[in-house]
């Protein structure tokens, strides 16, 4: 499970890499370094005299560095990165995963049934039990309790098979 974490870490940083950025900032380093090369150079050319003409090299090719760089974060903003399209498919991906955990710890905490009820998005068959359940408890009407353990025992197999076994206890027991 931590390896698996990993993975995910490692690839997520990965996608969330700007290469345009990356750029920009290798540009820059190219430019401060650039700067510290004149700098050296000056130092050069004040300690040693004889050398004005390397140091004029220098300066020249660090002045051209320090011009591409800047061309480079110039150029750079007209640039925009793409996305892969297996990084977006792994984005959605995490969506939906974190989508479906969600619902599954929703529905085995109970919370799931309780936000059905809270919303009234009740199941078909729980309804016309309750029916079944409040025409059994009226006095009025000719339904009873076999009705509706008729029907229970039709909409859930479950219950059939745990009404069986306990009717199986019971019959043992009358024996």
């Amino acid at each position: 499970m931590l390896r698996a974490a990993v993975i995910i870490m490692l690839v997520l940083a990965a996608v969330g890499c700007s290469p345009s950025r990356e750029i920009a900032n290798r540009a820059n380093g190219i430019a401060e370094r650039a700067q510290e090369e004149i700098t050296a150079w000056d130092r050069v050319e004040r300690a040693h005299k004889d050398l004005a003409s390397e140091a004029t090299a220098g300066r020249n090719r660090a002045r051209a560095n320090m011009t591409d760089a800047h061309a480079i974060n110039k150029e750079l903003t007209g640039v925009e990165d793409q996305t892969p399209w297996w990084a977006s498919m792994v984005g959605w991906l995490a969506v939906a995963v974190v989508g479906v955990c969600i619902v599954v710890v929703l529905w085995q905490t109970g919370l799931g049934t309780a936000i059905r009820i809270a919303i009234g998005w009740l199941p078909k068959r729980k309804v016309q039990e309750a029916d079944l359940a409040v025409a059994m408890l009226d006095d009025n009407r000719p339904e009873g309790a076999r009705e509706f353990v008729a029907a229970k025992r039709a909409a859930d197999p479950a219950f059939d098979a745990a009404f069986k076994q306990a009717k199986a206890q019971e019959d043992k027991g009358d024996k």
